[in-house]
Formats: structure tokens, C-alpha cells, sequence
């Protein structure tokens, strides 16, 4: 009786080894993600937000990409001439094939160009491309971009665009494409359990370097404090989104580590000239003396996120740093809005994505020298549509983030300052010019000037505010070896797998 209770035990004790070692197999095979928030689409060409671009990314190739280092390099595009002014060449691989097994050609490029800047298309990173006239194919392997007029930041721009299948799209139109997208990238898609989890796999007979993981899966956690615990508990292995009280905390725990590198990305606060009370010069002035940037990022954000007061960032080409903001003087703020006369209560437009702790803090401020505002809280797809109705019906005042993921101040600055864009904050036929100027302008020493005087000009109208260069901030495994980038992209394809 006993010998057999022995026996049986060792059995289960064996079965339960088994087990464990088969578990802890599965989870080296399968890379799990934490996103702050779903994915909005995985169509490349409809949607362009930080959850839904770190997933599509795996699954498309762009034309053009930019290394670990930032130098534009080839993709899909293997090389490229400038013919003339407005005229590029592009050199297109021939040895790629989507992930249903057809072969991608320059008409696919062709096609990717002319659905994303087609106006009824309706691609929200329309004004990203808008310089561009017309895509058409030059032989098996060729590609000729015609821009409308000379424009410095193409390379840069085209560093996003995905290619997608011409056939399948036409075949099934973008709604049923979005459902089951189809790329030529490192990882397929496999399924999109909706409000839960993105499942890809590796693409084994993909062209470039192959994915380490057989298996990535990109889920939904809107709570960040359960993304730590996901990361430290190992039931994810990197986690976006964290704060940097966060990512001490994982640092101190031993329990994974934290990854971080400053971005493109800045925090402003999104001013709407055209609206009450922020019509009145005097009262954005008010608002800009009320703030304190360094009090922020070294009080709320642990010193990692810089205060800037141009709307680029130092890892963007037409940084200057040269120019100056009103500085922090809640005194000065108070005397300007008793000048002006205290604005009545307005809504203050908050996304759930933002940093909560800054919203506070800045909140707090505005209130302390005489502001009454109250947040209004949306979620992230209401505070896109929100902030997309131009200056006539947008929010009088937001506060978002600014990146193009081009590392250009044309990304940067076009869309939200030139009249053109359905996100401008403002219509002004000076920033028009000096931002039309700067695009064309093959002269980089011109460009930096040109910038230079465009940020000095929103500084001295507060035609928007400025707040930090952002630190973008994951929590991750031990094992895993990668360095986020500036431009904030996310390549499965560029980790390693360490045990």
C-alpha cells in the first residue's frame, strides 16, 4: 500500500516536472506584450496611434526604414535617386512575397501611395503624404514618385508607409482586409480577439531577419499597475506605457527591468486660438507663465522626460534650441488674467492614454492662478475624433502628445499648424508660408533657420504650449536584449532572446 502511494507519487511528481518544463517551453516560444489600450485598426493606411502601430508594424514592410542608429535606410525599396526636384526613383525588391504567398510587386507599391493619399480614403496620416502628386510604375522594379512641389522630408515620411497587397484589398475591400490583414512582414497575422488579444507568428520564410519568437501576442491592459505585475509575475515579457515611478519599482524588485529611451515624442498642451477664453493673447500668456515644466518632470516624472519649449524635439531634425518659452511665474499669470478679466469655466480635454499625475499637476496649476477649469475625460478614439474637427469646433483646450515617427519638423509642425490639416489647431497664412517654405527648401542650414523662426513665432503667440520630450519608458523581462528607439518604432525582428 505504501510502495504504491510511493509510486503513484513519484508519477504525479514526474507529470507535474513535465508539465512545468513544457509550460516554461511554451512561454520561451510565446512573446507576450502588454498594450495600454487595443489596437484601433490593423490596416496600416487607416489608423496611426502607438497600440495599433506597434502591431501592424511586425506585419508590414514600409518602403523605407530607419536603423537602430536613426539613418534612413532600404526595406522594400532597395535604392533611391532624386531626379529632379520633384521627381524620385525608388529600386523595389524582387524577392518578396506577402504572407498568402503572391508576390509583391512595384504596382503593390503603387497601390499602397495612391490609396493612402487619395482624400475620399480618408487616411488620418493624409497630410504626412499630401506633398506627394502621383505613384506610377516604371518597369517589374521600379517606382517613380511625383511630389506636387520640392519637399525635403519625403525620405523621411516614407520611413511609414506600409506596402499591402493590391489584390486582396480590391478583392475584399478595407473593411474585411482590416478583419484579416496581410502583410509581407517578419510576423503573419493569426487572430484578433477583439478587447482582448492580437495573436501573430513568426513568418519563417520571410526575406530579412527573422523574428526570435515563434509567437507574439499583443494584448489590452488599460491598467498600467497590472501591466508591472504582468511583467514581474512573468506572465508578459515587456510591457509599454509605464511611469517612471514604475519602472524604479521594477528596477528595485528584481523582477524584470526597466528599458527607456527619450523620443520624438513631446507633451503640449493644445491650445485653441479661435475659441474663448484662449482667443485672448493675454490670457494663453497667463496659462503659459502658470505652468512649471521642470517641476513637473522632476517632481511627477523623475527627472527622465526634459522640458522644452520648441514644439520639436533635440532628436528631430529642425530642433534649434535656441528658442525661450515665458518661463514659470504664477505671479505674472495672476496679473495678466486680472488684466484680461478671469474666463469663465471651460472644459479641460484629458485622454485616458496621458499621464493622469501630469493632468493633475497642470490642472492645479491653471487653478492656483485663477483658471477655472474642470477635466473631461475620454477615452483614446473620442479624444482622436475630438481633436480632429479643426480649429473652428476643436476643444479649447487639450493636452496630447506630438510625434510623427519621421524624426522631421515637417512631421511634427505640418499637421498641426498648417491650414491644411484636419488636426491643425489654428489657421495662420504666416505659418503656412514659413512652413511651405521650410519643406521645400533643399538647404538644410535654411530649414534649421526657418524653424527655428516658426517655433519662435508659436512661442511668442502661445499658439500651443510645450511641455517635455518624452520618455518612452517599458517594463520587460531580464531575458530580453532590445533598445527602444526615438522614433518610438517596435520591431520584433530586432530582439534577442537571452536565457
Amino acid at each position: 500500500m505504501a510502495v504504491n502511494s510511493l509510486v503513484r507519487g513519484a508519477a504525479a511528481l514526474l507529470i507535474l516536472v513535465a508539465a512545468s518544463t513544457t509550460a516554461a517551453r511554451a512561454a520561451q516560444d510565446r512573446f507576450v506584450v502588454d498594450l495600454a489600450s487595443e489596437p484601433s485598426t490593423l490596416d496600416p493606411h487607416i489608423q496611426w496611434n502607438p497600440d495599433s502601430y506597434f502591431v501592424y508594424r511586425n506585419i508590414f514592410d514600409n518602403l523605407l526604414t530607419r536603423d537602430d542608429k536613426g539613418a534612413i535606410v532600404p526595406e522594400i525599396a532597395t535604392a533611391w535617386r532624386q531626379v529632379s526636384d520633384t521627381t524620385l526613383e525608388f529600386d523595389i525588391r524582387t524577392d518578396v512575397s506577402f504572407h498568402d504567398g503572391s508576390k509583391l510587386t512595384a504596382e503593390d507599391v503603387v497601390f499602397s501611395i495612391k490609396r493612402i493619399i487619395d482624400p475620399k480614403f480618408g487616411s488620418p496620416q493624409l497630410s504626412q503624404f499630401s506633398k506627394i502628386a502621383d505613384a506610377t510604375r516604371d518597369g517589374p522594379s521600379k517606382v517613380v514618385i511625383q511630389l506636387k512641389s520640392p519637399y525635403s522630408a519625403i525620405l523621411a515620411q516614407l520611413v511609414k508607409l506600409s506596402i499591402v497587397p493590391r489584390h486582396l484589398v480590391e478583392k475584399e475591400g478595407n473593411d474585411k482586409f482590416n478583419l484579416n490583414p496581410i502583410g509581407s512582414g517578419p510576423y503573419k497575422f493569426i487572430s484578433w480577439d477583439r478587447g482582448v488579444a492580437v495573436t501573430l507568428a513568426r513568418n519563417d520564410a520571410y526575406w530579412g531577419r527573422k523574428g526570435p519568437f515563434p509567437q507574439a501576442v499583443f494584448r489590452a491592459v488599460p491598467n498600467a499597475a497590472t501591466r508591472l505585475a504582468d511583467v514581474q509575475a512573468n506572465a508578459a515579457d515587456l510591457a509599454r506605457a509605464m511611469n517612471s515611478d514604475q519602472g524604479k519599482q521594477l528596477d528595485d524588485s528584481g523582477r524584470g527591468k526597466r528599458l527607456y529611451a527619450l523620443t520624438e515624442r513631446s507633451a503640449y498642451l493644445r491650445i485653441n486660438p479661435n475659441r474663448p477664453p484662449f482667443d485672448n493673447l493675454k490670457i494663453r500668456q497667463a496659462l503659459s507663465y502658470a505652468i512649471d515644466k521642470e517641476g513637473i518632470t522632476e517632481g511627477i516624472l523623475g527627472g527622465l522626460d526634459k522640458p522644452i519649449d520648441e514644439m520639436v524635439t533635440p532628436v528631430t531634425f529642425g530642433w534649434s534650441g535656441g528658442v525661450k518659452g515665458t518661463g514659470y511665474d504664477p505671479e505674472k499669470a495672476k496679473a495678466l488674467l486680472k488684466e484680461a478679466g478671469v474666463p469663465p469655466h471651460f472644459d479641460f480635454l484629458v485622454g485616458t492614454f496621458f499621464d493622469q499625475r501630469v493632468v493633475q499637476a497642470v490642472l492645479q496649476q491653471l487653478k492656483e492662478v485663477g483658471f477655472n477649469a474642470s477635466i473631461s475625460l475620454v477615452d483614446t478614439a473620442t479624444f482622436l475624433k475630438a481633436i480632429q474637427q479643426g480649429p473652428k469646433d476643436g476643444p479649447a483646450l487639450a493636452i496630447s502628445t506630438n510625434s510623427c515617427a519621421c524624426q522631421d519638423a515637417d512631421g511634427m509642425l505640418n499637421y498641426l499648424l498648417h491650414s491644411g490639416s484636419n488636426w491643425a489647431i489654428t489657421t495662420s497664412v504666416e505659418l503656412d508660408k514659413l512652413l511651405d517654405e521650410a519643406g521645400a527648401s533643399t538647404d538644410e542650414k535654411k530649414r534649421l533657420a526657418l524653424y527655428s523662426q516658426l517655433n519662435a513665432l508659436i512661442a511668442d503667440q502661445v499658439l500651443s504650449l510645450p511641455l517635455y520630450q518624452m520618455t518612452a519608458i517599458f517594463a520587460a523581462s531580464k531575458k530580453l536584449q532590445w533598445n527602444p528607439t526615438p522614433n518610438e518604432s517596435f520591431f520584433l525582428n530586432r530582439m534577442n532572446w537571452v536565457e
